[in-house]
């Protein structure tokens, strides 16, 4: 049986040794569609698809995060496994093999919490401490140095991290007192430490101990605080920090002044939120409507997707969306190259505005990758 995990575990002073309280059981299956040139469906081929289609017969998967062409995942034992593209070790399995269906990492059951980088990989235990694995050429790893490694090493020896966020080759984290925490690749000031120093171990950003949810994308970062107001900092190129400019920044700057906003994903160049009222919102680059706008036009400021209110989950890829609404229905948008929308088509048939995928009401969580997306549905 899998696990959906309780409201409010991210919030700071939660306990992460308590992470798997069961509100709902459910029994998901992993699917996945889109691009698979490295095995990243887990579908034991390397096929493109452009529909769902069902990775192995197990209902046990639990959390999925995805990178360029990697997946990573838990299961509700608590066991941790990866797929896909391997060439710098990101899937912790000692080696820099491809694989093209899920591995498991290690022989431990005591993983809490994933989350993929471009090419690099993080994940939480139940004790608290952190861990990282995967390219490591700006420091992403927090380990100190800038080596490779294709198994997991600790960050360090807190036993207080709670939740983790894998930019392009940055990343970010939230400790159980609030804090935020942020390393590696920092050119354009996605670290928030008010530089464009790089950095291979933790660095504090700020000294505030009130950050919830945090969100890297390529080379910008978005964060929510616990009174509900939405915060981004670094490449702004294509206004996706939402400020109403293209100016970068290396510290984190309000957005609005709304206390209202709920989840945050970021892609390439865009930011997509939902707030606390079920309305979804996307700024930034927009040229293969991956804002849902119903255009391909740029927007340096949040605007409204449609006038729907049961929006409740978001996940991004390179430059295209999925969301799950409140009646657990999955809708994409965006780039459809690769059939990465999951609509049964693919190359010329972008969507600049949300489509359904099927018919189902059973969509769990989603996690995009560069130009795939892999699903949960019981």
């Amino acid at each position: 049986m899998s696990l959906r995990y309780a409201s409010g575990i991210n919030k700071p002073g939660f306990n992460p040794l308590a992470a798997q309280t069961s509100v709902t059981t459910y029994q998901p299956y992993l699917y996945g569609w889109g691009r698979n040139n490295y095995g990243q469906l887990g579908l034991n081929n390397t096929t493109d698809y452009s529909s769902p289609k069902q990775a192995g017969s197990l209902t046990t998967w639990l959390q999925i995060s995805s990178g360029n062409y990697s997946i990573l995942s838990t299961q509700s034992d608590g066991s941790l496994w990866s797929w896909g593209y391997n060439g710098q070790g990101e899937l912790g399995l000692g080696n820099t093999t491809n694989y093209s269906s899920p591995k498991q990492v290690g022989s431990l059951y005591t993983w809490y919490k994933v989350a993929k980088g471009g090419n690099h990989s993080l994940a939480i235990k139940t004790d608290g401490t952190l861990w990282s694995w995967g390219n490591d050429s700006y420091g992403q790893l927090g380990l100190g140095n800038t080596t490779f490694y294709s198994s997991p090493k600790q960050v360090g020896a807190l036993t207080t991290w709670l939740n983790i966020t894998g930019g392009s080759l940055q990343t970010l984290a939230i400790k159980t007192d609030g804090t935020l925490w942020s390393w590696g690749y920092n050119a354009q000031g996605a670290l928030g430490l008010s530089n464009t120093t790089d950095y291979s171990s933790p660095k504090q950003v700020g000294a505030l101990t009130t950050w919830y949810k945090i969100a890297s994308a390529y080379q910008h970062t978005i964060a929510i605080k616990t009174d509900g107001t939405l915060w981004t900092w670094g490449r702004n190129n294509n206004g996706q920090l939402g400020l109403g400019n293209t100016t970068y920044y290396s510290s984190p700057k309000q957005v609005g002044a709304l206390t209202t906003w709920a989840t945050i994903a970021g892609g390439s160049s865009f930011t997509v939120a939902i707030k606390t009222d079920g309305t979804i919102w996307s700024w930034g680059r927009g040229d293969q409507g991956q804002l849902g706008l119903g255009n391909t036009t740029n927007y340096s400021s949040p605007k409204q997707i449609g006038a729907l209110t049961n929006w409740s989950q978001v996940s991004t890829g390179a430059y295209h969306c999925a969301a799950i609404k409140t009646d657990v229905t999955l809708w994409t948008w965006g780039d459809n190259l690769y059939g990465q929308l999951g609509l049964g088509n693919s190359g010329a048939t972008d969507r600049s505005s949300p489509v359904q995928v099927g018919a189902l009401t059973t969509w769990l969580s989603t996690a995009c990758g560069y130009v795939s997306t892999t699903a949960l549905l019981y």
